[in-house]
């Protein structure tokens, strides 16, 4: 026997079992009463009630699990900022180094994440776990607690106990009141177990030293793969042979009439703005890239009017001006002078320090000069750091957009003596203005 063992009292408690609930719960109160404080209750389903008549206070493990969330709150927040506005900054067109809204998943994942190992672990600490052993388990009758009895257990190494007073408290109401010995198992852990241990905990440094060797030194070997099913997956690739087929290819046929994306445009004029039968490059066939990014790249022939496709009337300049005050004003403003909410919003903050590129203004002579086809394209691919539209609008409403921009650009010349003395007053674009941009744009 240890000598921990020996120190011990000769009994860990007095247990005492009911046949109901209100025999524990009565129990529990003058035990409470008595101002015992090392005794426990077993039930075998939840009482509800019995943590008053116990006179058990509220766990503190609510509070550690706040704390350690707005912990985690802290250090995602100072993390990100840490990363994308000090370490390592990405200047992208006047955006700022570091935004709260951005970073909040991550914070958010962070605070669980604290939360969760908390509370588990918190748990575990204020519940004293694990504890393999209880001398409570060796009473025969004390297994009824997991299906119909109830029992109370008052320890010995409670400042107050007393045998028989505790027997004679929990005698009112009990089915039968037991001893519980202590347990004289050795506490000492097995010789073997000292021996296994140290093996293992050498053996997990193996991995994390390969890591290092893998890190900092060089090999004539392939790297090492953990898992080989990820990196030689059972299939085939497009474009190689393989013998599981009779014609010895992996990549099959399509299925007789598939059609590829993009192959029943055959509208160049109103879908790509270049004229019908003119050679397309397949950059701009198939949207991929921004037109003469290229040095010496083919140049197709712009459509100069609007293709025949589309309706030029009224309806069709109206749909053109819901469009655009949808996708383009917040950029290049309602008057097309590239001072919408997003330029002003820049301009107040100075954002030409962090990069920012401003919108172009469409009233700008060089605008004018482009050609319908090239604005057609612009608004379907995009230019220099504007995203292009193809994916959100579709091409016809595309279409809308440019005879709108070519109602501005020609009411924006106008004679404004002839309008009234109003100085927020500006021409409305009419279908005549598209018309006359239209043809002045054919003669060019």
């Amino acid at each position: 026997m240890s000598d921990q063992n020996q120190n011990q009292p000769e009994i860990h408690g007095v247990v005492a079992y009911y046949d109901d609930v209100d025999g524990v719960m009565n129990a529990s109160r003058k035990i409470r009463d008595a101002g015992y404080k090392k005794w426990d209750a077993y039930t075998p389903f939840p009482v509800h009630g019995i943590d008053e008549a116990m006179g058990t206070k509220p766990t503190i493990l609510p509070w550690i699990v706040l704390g350690m969330g707005l912990t985690g709150l802290v250090v995602g927040l100072s993390l990100q900022y840490f990363t994308n506005a000090v370490d390592y900054v990405f200047l992208i067109s006047g955006k700022p180094d570091w935004s709260l809204p951005a970073n909040i998943p991550v914070t958010f994942e962070i605070i669980i994440l604290f939360s969760a190992y908390t509370a588990f672990f918190g748990m575990l600490a204020l519940n004293k776990f694990p504890h393999l052993s209880n001398p409570l388990h060796k009473l025969e009758r004390f297994k009824r607690v997991t299906n119909d009895r109830f029992a109370i257990c008052v320890e010995a190494a409670d400042a107050n106990f007393d045998r028989a007073r505790v027997e004679k408290l929990l005698g009112v109401g009990a089915e039968h009141i037991e001893t519980c010995p202590t347990d004289t198992t050795r506490a000492a852990l097995p010789i073997w177990f000292h021996g296994v241990a140290a093996i293992l905990t050498c053996a997990s440094f193996i991995p994390l030293a390969v890591a290092f060797k893998g890190r900092f030194a060089t090999s004539e070997k392939p790297r090492y793969h953990v898992w080989p099913d990820m990196d030689w997956q059972r299939k085939r690739k497009t474009q190689t042979a393989w013998e599981g087929f009779p014609d010895g290819r992996a990549m099959r046929l399509p299925v007789a009439g598939t059609v590829a994306e993009g192959e029943l445009r055959d509208d160049f004029e109103l879908y790509f703005g270049v004229a019908q039968g003119s050679e397309v490059p397949d950059k701009i066939r198939y949207d991929v890239a921004k037109f003469g990014a290229d040095a010496g790249a083919e140049r197709p022939e712009w459509l100069a009017a609007f293709p025949a496709a589309v309706n030029v009337d009224e309806a069709f300049l109206e749909r053109g001006r819901q469009r655009y005050t949808i996708y383009c004003s917040v950029c290049h403003g309602k008057q097309g002078n590239g001072m919408g909410a997003v330029a002003v919003r820049a301009n107040a903050l100075d954002a030409a320090q962090w990069g920012w590129v401003p919108p172009k203004s469409l009233l700008s002579e060089n605008a004018k000069a482009y050609s319908n086809g090239e604005l057609f394209h612009v608004a379907s691919n995009g230019i220099s750091t504007m995203a292009g539209y193809s994916g959100q609008v579709t091409a016809k409403d595309r279409w809308a957009i440019v005879a709108y921009v070519r109602a501005i650009q020609a009411t924006q010349g106008l004679d404004q003596t002839e309008a009234p003395r109003d100085a927020d007053y500006k021409p409305v674009p009419t279908i005549e203005s598209v018309r006359v941009s239209d043809s002045s744009a054919a003669g060019q």
